[in-house]
C-alpha cells in the first residue's frame, strides 16, 4: 500500500469512519443511497470507482459479488490502482458503471470536463455513472449570501478548488455525454441545524434526516446524489 496526500496525512478515514467526524452523518447516508443504487446493477457488470481512496468501498463491494476496480491519483493497494484520473488507463467501452464518489470537487474546475468526459469514455453506451458532489448552493450557502455577500463553501478552497452549484454540475454532465436519470441530496442546511451538526455529529446527526423531510427540495441540500447514464447514441 502507498499513500499521497491526504491519506497520507489522514490514513484510511473512510475505513476507520470517525463518528466525531462533521461529515459523518452525511457520508453514512450517501453510503445507504450507494448500496441502494448497486442494487440495481447486476453483478455481472463491470465497475470503476474513481477516485476511490483506500479503497473501502471497492473491498466492500467485491466481497459481497461485484465486480469492481478502483483507481485513484493518490492511493495503490491490492483494491485500488494509482491513476490519473484525467487519463485513464483502460479501454473505450471497458466498463458498464461507473462510481464518482465527492471526487469531482477535488479536481480543478477547468479539468472538470476532461475527467467526466474520460469517464464517460471508458464507459459503454447507456452505461451507468453514480454521482455525489458537494453542492456549493445549499441553503446555508445561500442564505448567508443573501445576508453578508459570502458563500458557505462546502470545504477550504485548497482541498475543493473545484466547488460549484448543483446547477454548473448538471450542465456538466450533459455536456459529457451524459443523461442524469435521478437526482436527490442529503441535508438541507437549515442554518441551525448545520451549525449543530457540524459542531456535534455524534450526538446530532439526526438532524440530518428532519432537515430534509422539512425542505424537500434536492437543490438545497449539501451533498447532491446523481444518477446518470452515458448517453447511447455516444459511441466509445
Amino acid at each position: 500500500m502507498t499513500a499521497t496526500g491526504e491519506y497520507a496525512q489522514r490514513g484510511d478515514y473512510h475505513r476507520h469512519l470517525d463518528p466525531h467526524w462533521s461529515y459523518a452523518p452525511i457520508y453514512v447516508r450517501k453510503l445507504r443511497w450507494v448500496n441502494e443504487a448497486l442494487e440495481k446493477i447486476p453483478k455481472t457488470a463491470r465497475i470503476l470507482d474513481v477516485g476511490a481512496g483506500e479503497g473501502a468501498l471497492v473491498e466492500r463491494y467485491r466481497g459481497r459479488g461485484w465486480d469492481i476496480l478502483g483507481v485513484d491519483s493518490a492511493y495503490e493497494s491490492p483494491n485500488v490502482r494509482r491513476a490519473d484520473l484525467l487519463s485513464l488507463p483502460f479501454d473505450s467501452g471497458a466498463f458498464d458503471a461507473a462510481l464518482c464518489l465527492d471526487v469531482l470537487e477535488h479536481i480543478a474546475l477547468l479539468d472538470q470536463p476532461r475527467a467526466l468526459s474520460e469517464i464517460a469514455r471508458v464507459l459503454k453506451p447507456g452505461g451507468g455513472l453514480l454521482l455525489s458532489v458537494p453542492n456549493l448552493a445549499h441553503l446555508h450557502s445561500r442564505i448567508r449570501f443573501l445576508l453578508s455577500g459570502k458563500l458557505t463553501r462546502t470545504s477550504a478552497v485548497e482541498r475543493h478548488p473545484g466547488d460549484r452549484p448543483l446547477a454548473e454540475y448538471l450542465e456538466l454532465l450533459r455536456s459529457c455525454s451524459f443523461e442524469v436519470t435521478r437526482r436527490s441530496g442529503i441535508f438541507a442546511t437549515l442554518p441551525l441545524a448545520f451549525r449543530a451538526v457540524n459542531r456535534r455529529p455524534q450526538k446530532l446527526g439526526w438532524l440530518v434526516s428532519v432537515a430534509d423531510a422539512l425542505v424537500p427540495f434536492p437543490g438545497l441540500r449539501f451533498l447532491a446524489t446523481i444518477e446518470a447514464r452515458k448517453r447511447p447514441e455516444d459511441r466509445p
